[in-house]
């Protein structure tokens, strides 16, 4: 165990020194979570708090709390899936942000203690040098530029050096029940990068097939054992893997990418050391260690030709498969990822290591390990004007380079002078953490300038306020808070255990986005990320009866209560809105039947870039506006507000004057665009009112909701339709007729229903069980074998 608590160790610590260099949270007062660790990742943790101790709206399968209630389980396995989340679980719910963090230092510790015992198992050797180079893995590029704010993706990098170990069971024909449970907690870890740890392993089964002195039989009994290990491995994990497949399916769909590969001069200069290129560049380096050791790997005539051929061909096919657009498809699962296409980069860094190792337990010469670090001095300078290069590369190739050819040296003239050994130890392990720290510091710095990884507060007075404001006006299910604006994440209704519309996941379904778009919640992401709105008539059709807003002192909140109706209301009779049927005001008439709102003709003036419009209402009446097109400021009546196209939702404008004169200017950037035919909408509050408490009478007289279910009691002689206020996402069945009504989950309320309950279960989720079920009794059958036939031959 010395060798894999070294390599966690020196990976931990120098993760952690980057942060306490960099001064941030919780070493300083510069903020830790970026882009989704703070919009998606924390938020989850948080929800997954309130799930382990009682306090959540939900439970495994559902969540009331985000999109108006929405599948969590698909959710749970992308986001939370690596167990060392869990740890979030165990410190007070305030501090979960900083549970959240931990997990990347910790995670990556794991990754580099378990490629420690697969390199052991790769070829014999001290354990503390297999520790470094353990520790060169757990801190590649693709670990500290791309995945150290994302914690489920680390868990890839647990799992590459996790299933090669159970590559090497099968090779050895014993422990397939230990191989087949390696898999399935790779692929429960995290689906994504475990399947391109699962790719990965493909390969090193087949180098290890070609390499070793076995007979044809054995070779194809090795293969049969890993198959049938990976099968078995990965059906365990389908009551998680089918539903989430199944949620993506149905999740609203996303522009298409497309893998476009970068220069060759910037796809190489991402494997030199501490290197971190402007945006999504490939990061494919290890330490200076590793990239030298990995370099004099085929001039180390001490291992066998064939291996240093078959291992030097399938690193280098690895590599070039990056820059193949058909190859690149394969290995992020037939989809071309949004964002940085370049995520599979782990593997290659694995492999390096594994190069690195094989011709360190094999005593490299000096000349040997020379030219290669002369030839990484040269690389460093050829590239050198390759955009955006800088930074710790120089220090790293030159000032780690040289340390680390120095450690190498004195370690093969240990072999005569003994005590040259703990010195060599003593630098290899220093030059590593050093190297490893400022590359991490660097990354961090350097991903800083990007606008989308500007620093995001998860903790502080303001959230913790915003936190006891909702929670002092909740009432669910009597009916829903919305946490209001501005918003800390995308995920508030989660991260503030609040019930509104905020809610961003890769899995928000088509549903959703069709029954909110067109009622002018406001969204992004091509529509799988929602904002709230503050608006009374959203607020009456899903039962919001309580907002949140900013206070007057500085990081305060103020609570606003409101009657609101039950979750379950009753339409008695058809509704057809009189105002334009285009218009988002007509929309939220038709949902909440009854005619409310005034939507005036307006008249269009100015210039492209400064647009006026002119609208009159009947005074007293409230003002509202909508404009999805329009990025830019709306000034009216001395007031001004950010437009921000289609993230704006209806915005309230204000009272209407005495005149009835309602102006709008707007500047904006958007070309050819304007504020549509119906931009504004003015509210009769009084008609809203009587609106309100008919449904309030019509209602159900009481709504019982359970973690995945929701239950309705109504007064008696009630016909119509019922309507819950929730969307029409795939997975409800309810005890009456399902009916469409404008995306929200109706049911058909025929003569006598005096009661209903409805139901979700996630798509998929009963025949994963099943087929997991099956898989576990393979597994429970060839466990138990052995024992049974032993149990016999007494």
């Amino acid at each position: 165990m010395r060798g894999p608590l070294l390599a966690f160790l020196l990976t931990a610590t120098a993760f952690c020194a980057a942060w306490a260099a960099r001064g941030t949270f919780p070493f300083g007062n510069t903020g830790r979570a970026l882009n989704d660790q703070a919009n998606q990742y924390v938020p989850f943790h948080r929800a997954l708090w309130d799930l382990v101790h009682g306090q959540a709206a939900g439970d495994l399968l559902f969540t009331w709390r985000g999109g108006f209630g929405q599948q969590f389980l698909s959710d749970y396995h992308t986001y939370l899936g690596n167990p060392l989340s869990w740890l979030a679980v165990l410190v007070p719910r305030a501090h979960v942000d900083l549970a959240v963090f931990a997990v990347t230092p910790l995670t990556m510790g794991a990754a580099a203690a378990v490629m420690t015992v697969y390199l052991g198992k790769l070829h014999p050797g001290p354990w503390w040098q297999r520790g470094v180079l353990g520790a060169t893995y757990g801190l590649c590029g693709w670990a500290l530029s791309d995945a150290s704010y994302i914690p489920m993706w680390l868990w890839g990098l647990v799992a590459l050096p996790m299933l090669g170990i159970a590559v090497e069971w099968c090779l050895e024909g014993r422990r397939w029940p230990g191989a087949v449970l390696l898999v399935a907690l790779a692929w429960f870890g995290n689906f994504y990068t475990a399947m391109m740890a699962t790719m990965a392993a493909c390969v090193l089964l087949a180098v290890r097939l070609a390499t070793r002195d076995t007979t044809a039989r054995d070779r194809l009994l090795a293969l049969w054992r890993a198959a049938t290990a990976a099968a078995t491995g990965i059906l365990l994990t389908l009551p998680l893997l089918l539903p989430s497949f199944l949620s993506s399916g149905a999740a609203q769909p996303t522009k298409a990418a497309a893998f476009d590969p970068v220069r060759i001069e910037v796809f190489f200069a991402g494997m030199l050391p501490a290197t971190h290129l402007w945006g999504g560049r490939p990061r494919l380096y290890v330490a200076s260690l590793g990239l030298i050791l990995a370099g004099s790997f085929l001039l180390n005539t001490a291992v066998a030709r064939r291996t240093r051929l078959v291992w030097a061909l399938a690193t280098a096919l690895v590599l070039a498969s990056f820059q193949f657009p058909p190859t690149q498809y394969v290995w992020h699962g037939l989809a071309v990822p949004n964002g940085n296409p370049y995520r599979e980069t782990f593997v290659f860094s694995g492999m390096v290591v594994v190069l690195a190792w094989l011709a360190l337990a094999n005593r490299p010469r000096p000349r040997h390990l020379a030219l290669t670090a002369g030839l990484l001095v040269a690389a460093a300078f050829v590239l050198r004007r390759t955009d955006d290069f800088g930074g710790w590369t120089w220090p790293a190739v030159l000032g780690g380079g040289g340390l680390s050819l120095l450690a190498l040296v004195l370690l093969r003239l240990g072999e005569k002078r003994r005590f040259l050994v703990p010195v060599a130890a003593v630098l290899m392990a220093g030059v590593v953490l050093a190297e490893s720290t400022a590359a991490a510091a660097g990354a961090d710095a350097r991903r800083a300038r990007e606008r989308w990884a500007k620093p995001i507060a998860t903790s502080n007075r303001s959230i913790a306020g915003h936190f006891d404001a909702v929670r002092g006006v909740g009432d669910w299910p009597a009916h829903r808070t919305d946490s209001g604006a501005p918003q800390t994440s995308y995920n508030d209704a989660l991260a503030l255990r609040s019930e509104g519309p905020q809610y961003y996941s890769s899995y928000l379904p088509e549903a959703t986005y069709r029954a909110l778009e067109p009622l002018g919640y406001g969204f992004k992401n091509d529509g799988r990320t929602f904002f709230g709105a503050d608006n009374p008539v959203l607020d009456a059709i899903f039962s919001i009866g309580a907002r949140i807003r900013p206070g007057t002192a500085p990081d305060s909140w103020t609570a606003e209560r409101f009657p609101a109706p039950p979750l379950v209301t009753v339409r008695t009779a058809p509704y057809a809105s009189p105002n334009p049927a285009d218009s988002v005001y007509a929309r939220q008439e038709s949902v909440l039947g009854a005619t409310v709102y005034e939507v005036p003709r307006v008249t269009r003036g100015g210039d492209p870039e400064n647009q006026t419009y002119a609208a009159q209402c009947r005074p007293g009446s409230e003002a509202y506006w909508y404009s999805p097109a329009l990025y830019g400021t709306l000034r009216t009546g001395g007031t001004e507000k950010p437009l921000e196209d289609e993230m704006t939702g209806v915005t309230p404008l204000g009272p209407v004057p005495a005149s009835g004169k309602v102006d709008v200017t707007v500047r904006t950037r958007t070309k050819g665009a304007d504020a549509g035919s119906h931009p504004v909408g003015c509210l009769d509050r009084a008609a809203l009112g009587s609106a309100v408490d008919r449904l309030k009478a019509t209602g159900a007289t009481a709504v019982e909701v359970g973690g995945h279910s929701i239950g309705a009691t109504l007064p008696a002689g009630t016909r119509g339709t019922a309507v819950i206020a929730t969307t029409a996402v795939p997975g409800w069945n309810c005890s009456a007729p399902v009916k469409p009504f404008h995306g929200l989950l109706a049911v058909d309320l025929p003569a006598g229903t005096t009661d209903f309950s409805c139901t979700f279960t996630p798509k998929g989720l009963r025949p994963g069980l099943a087929v997991a079920a099956l898989a576990l009794l393979t597994l429970t059958a060839v466990a138990a074998a052995p024992r049974l036939r032993r149990l016999r031959r007494r």
